[in-house]
């Protein structure tokens, strides 16, 4: 098949499960994988004074988590990249699928259950709005 394969990434583990899962995905139709971490804003914090100053900026904090998730698939001979990119996480999935004409996007299952199914879930806005196909990946077991 080849192509792109996107996942979107935050810090949970639930994250982690469906990323293993694109990968291995990635890894059986010889595609490559972007993995994706959203930010809400480009506020910064300092820390310290004077010349002992760290600045930690959401979109910094997005781009470790990418970075760090990215860095644990490699491996099983395929490509992986990754981004952090602004919005809330199910359009900025959608944004970077269709800046990179992915084939397909992973996202996990994660409040697909019980009342987040009534109030909505990356899953559920990825799989009505993606403009490719959609694997959602079971990550109940990671909780």
């Amino acid at each position: 098949m080849s192509g792109i394969i996107v996942v979107g990434v935050d810090a949970s583990r639930t994250a982690k499960k469906a990323a293993e899962s694109a990968r291995d995905l990635a890894a059986a139709l010889e595609a490559s994988l972007h993995v994706v971490s959203a930010f809400d804003s480009d506020r910064a914090e300092v820390f310290g004074s004077g010349s002992d100053q760290l600045i930690v900026s959401a979109a910094g904090a997005a781009e470790h988590v990418a970075r760090t998730v990215a860095e644990s698939l490699l491996g099983r001979g395929i490509k992986v990249t990754f981004s952090a990119v602004r919005g809330r996480p199910a359009d900025a999935l959608i944004k970077e699928a269709q800046r990179m004409d992915a084939r397909i996007i992973v996202v996990g299952n994660r409040r697909m259950q019980g009342i987040g199914r009534v109030l909505g879930s990356v899953a559920n806005s990825v799989a009505h709005n993606s403009p490719c196909d959609v694997y959602i990946a079971n990550t109940y077991e990671a909780d």
